[in-house]
This record gives C-alpha cells, sequence and structure tokens, in this order.
C-alpha cells in the first residue's frame, strides 16, 4: 500500500525516559529512514526543548516545523503537603474521596507493596503494580483498575504509559517524581475526563 503520513503519539518515549516501556520506540528511526519521502507526525502533551531535539534527531526529522501549545490543565488542582506522617495523611486525603478513583505513586517496588497492604488493611480498594510483579498479574490489576473494580492502584512509575481511563480523580505522589516533566505527564493522568482532578 502506499503510506500517505505516519504518526508517532507518546513521542516523548523515543527521548529519555519511556525506553524501559516502550522499547519499539527506539527503533522508529529505521522506519523513517525506509520511508524517507513520507510525512511524519510526532505528538505528545509533555517535551521540553530537549525532549524535542531528541524526538526530531531520533526520527531524522530536518528543519521540522514545531506546534506547541498551552501545557494548562486549569482542572488539575496541584497540592503539596510535608511527607511527615506521610502515610496518615495520605489516609486523611483518600478519606475524603471514598468514590473516587486515583493513582498513589511510590519510588520503589517495596514502597508499592507495602503502601497498598496498609490501605487495604485500613479499608481501601487497593492494587500493587510493578515490573517485579508477573506480567498476568500486572495486567489483571490493571484490567481492575480501568473497569473500576478497584479504585486505587499503587505504582511505581512503570504504571499509566498508554493508560486510557478518563474518570482518574487523583495522582498522589509519595516521593519526589524525577523530573518536573515525569511529574508532570504522571499528573496528566488525573481529570482526562475534563472534571476536576487533583495532584497531591
Amino acid at each position: 500500500i502506499e503510506v500517505s503520513l505516519f504518526a508517532v503519539d507518546e513521542a516523548h518515549c523515543i527521548s529519555q525516559w519511556g525506553h524501559d516501556f516502550r522499547p519499539e520506540y527506539l527503533k522508529l528511526g529505521a522506519l523513517r529512514k525506509a520511508f524517507a519521502k513520507v510525512p511524519f507526525l510526532a505528538l505528545t502533551a509533555t517535551a521540553d526543548n530537549q525532549t524535542r531535539q531528541d524526538i526530531a534527531e531520533r526520527l531524522s526529522l530536518k528543519k521540522p516545523d514545531w506546534f506547541i501549545s498551552s501545557f494548562d490543565r486549569p482542572n488539575i488542582t496541584y497540592r503539596i503537603t510535608l511527607r511527615s506522617d506521610g502515610f496518615a495523611k495520605l489516609v486523611d486525603f483518600l478519606d475524603q474521596r471514598p468514590k473516587d478513583s486515583g493513582i498513589i505513586y511510590c519510588l520503589s517496588r517495596k514502597s508499592v507493596e507495602s503502601t497498598a497492604i496498609k490501605l487495604n488493611a485500613n479499608g481501601f480498594s487497593a492494587l500493587p503494580y510493578h515490573a517485579g510483579l508477573s506480567k498476568d498479574t500486572r495486567q489483571e490489576n490493571q484490567e481492575k483498575f480501568i473497569k473500576d473494580e478497584v479504585k486505587i492502584i499503587v505504582a511505581t512509575i512503570a504504571f499509566g504509559m498508554g493508560i486510557d481511563k478518563s474518570n482518574v480523580r487523583f495522582v498522589v505522589h509519595t516521593n519526589m517524581p524525577q523530573n518536573i516533566e515525569s511529574y508532570y505527564q504522571e499528573t496528566g493522568r488525573a481529570g482526562r475526563d475534563g472534571l476536576p482532578g487533583e495532584a497531591l
């Protein structure tokens, strides 16, 4: 067939992060070379200047046109609190949102597991998600979250790439994110339906 256009979504995965979750993105440069005359469109919600340069370089884009709009998500409220007595603060936060669906990001697999266990012991509906779980378990836990069979997923940053769940009401980070771009990408999973979301 004659290909008229290639559109690469989640194009930030070509750059500094995303390789662990979508290693095939690193191979897209070869596709570009095989179809040198076909236009390429790279799309992402989060790309600082360095990431944009990486995308252009890895896709062999020569003098590309850039279309950049606002990063503002006015429906998301951002809150910051001290980590001291963090679990109690997390429980207070969740107690105010008993029917809401959300993601809690932790830095390590161990903290994911312990947080999920403690949340369930406190009456919350939570499942863990990290690279140390079997593929089947990760898939099962993700499906339960997407179908609202469980309200909270406690995860490392391995969770969320390409997740299509519009009714995530909150995203909590129990540790500081790696960088502001990662933080924006992760908090942007809240409120995709345009309704209010919260980032803590």
